[in-house]
């Protein structure tokens, strides 16, 4: 008997959605399956999402909660740059990862391109929320420039998100530490020197 089957049948539902919609994608998944792995039946679904896209966004708002509370944990014991460096660590352990087939959110949005569809507009609130977590750390480590910080970080996150859904991980990850050590031992205040050259990088932190 499944785990899921102690769960009420929304929560049913949205756990064999979480499983179902990262592994196969979100469109090749239809109700009938939905109702079917979950063990509910199709009035149950409507009534707790009168449409799929309403559970495919609360799937991504779930994986969004789960990922904020994963990371709220790292400045919790580090700060600043060491704060960085464990939620792009974290990022990296995600990659090896056995089961991982890429970004939720990424996924999502190649799947929905419309940037207006209540999907997209998942993706992008979880997409703020890692640029500004990112950002809060970087000016606590006290970049000149916190905002471009975060937008390297974020984009490496992205890459390597991409990359080990598609290549070797473990070098992807090393090439991701790599580079995120490279760029915040660039971004680290120096006290003084060049401010044009502080602004080039600056020193320096997945879900799904």
């Amino acid at each position: 008997m499944s785990s899921t089957s102690a769960l009420a049948p929304r929560d049913r539902l949205l756990r064999t959605a979480s499983r179902l919609f990262y592994a196969e994608g979100l469109h090749t998944v239809g109700v009938d399956r939905l109702v079917s792995e979950a063990g509910v039946t199709r009035a149950t679904f409507y009534r707790h999402f009168p449409a799929k896209e309403e559970l495919i966004v609360a799937y991504l708002r779930g994986r969004s909660q789960e990922i904020r509370a994963a990371v709220a944990q790292i400045p919790a014991h580090r700060r600043g740059r060491e704060a960085l460096l464990g939620i792009m660590q974290s990022v990296a352990e995600d990659v090896r990862r056995a089961d991982f087939r890429g970004c939720a959110f990424l996924n999502a949005a190649a799947e929905y391109p419309d940037p207006a569809h209540p999907v997209r507009v998942a993706v992008e609130e979880h997409h703020a929320w890692f640029f500004q977590a990112l950002r809060d750390q970087a000016a606590e480590a006290g970049h000149i420039d916190p905002d471009h910080t975060a937008r390297l970080l974020v984009l490496l996150r992205d890459g390597a998100l991409q990359g080990g859904a598609l290549g070797n991980p473990d070098r992807v990850c090393d090439t991701l530490l790599r580079a995120v050590n490279d760029l915040l031992a660039a971004a680290e205040p120096t006290g003084g020197g060049d401010a044009s050259a502080e602004h080039d990088v600056r020193r320096g932190t997945l879900g799904g």
